[in-house]
């Protein structure tokens, strides 16, 4: 259960902001179809999540465990870093004119490469053994940080402090990193 929570709570956290909730903004402006758009998502971050978790599982049994905590530590510092730069659509982002389920998975899956979502879900796969914990949580926190976006749209956007969001979840990766870093020192 840790597993799940840490993985939820973290990427829900990171995607505050994100540019996968403009991107779902976007869709929801275009499309205007709620439903096939959250479809689109949860399946483009399922592939996406399933696919880094993957990766960090494979990597993760390479490392023993002290250095895999050093690793994991430094890169969640590293994700508290980047969650101070919020992201923006750029002006020239255009969707063709395909169905919003089709336009959502593909639109949603290319965006989340190498986002912090993905490199959250290496990270908590490499340090944490159970993988479907990690895709679920990641996943989960993704949606929790995208739904509400979906069905309230602008109205919804407007009214968070986005810099505050980006400040606490900052502090919350920098915590989680110490914390890995400390246990990777022995304490």
């Amino acid at each position: 259960m840790e597993t799940f929570f840490v993985s939820i709570s973290t990427v829900a956290a990171a995607e505050m902001g994100d540019r996968t909730q403009l991107l779902a903004l976007v869709l929801v402006a275009r499309y205007g179809q709620p439903w096939p758009i959250l479809a689109g998502v949860f399946l483009a971050t399922l592939a996406s999540n399933g696919a880094a978790g993957g990766v960090g599982a494979s990597f993760g049994s390479f490392l023993t465990p002290t250095l895999l905590d050093a690793v994991v530590g430094i890169s969640m510092i590293g994700m508290g870093l980047w969650t101070l730069v919020p992201d923006r659509l750029d002006d020239e982002t255009k969707i063709d004119r395909v169905d919003a389920f089709k336009a959502t998975l593909v639109a949603f899956f290319l965006a989340e490469i190498g986002d912090k979502t993905q490199i959250a879900a290496v990270a908590l796969a490499a340090a944490y053994p159970n993988l479907p914990a990690v895709i679920a949580g990641t996943t989960c926190g993704l949606m929790l940080a995208v739904v509400p976006v979906i069905f309230l749209g602008q109205a919804f956007a407007d009214r968070l402090p986005m810099r505050a969001i980006h400040i606490g979840a900052a502090l919350g990766f920098t915590l989680l990193g110490v914390v890995f870093i400390l246990r990777a020192c022995g304490f």
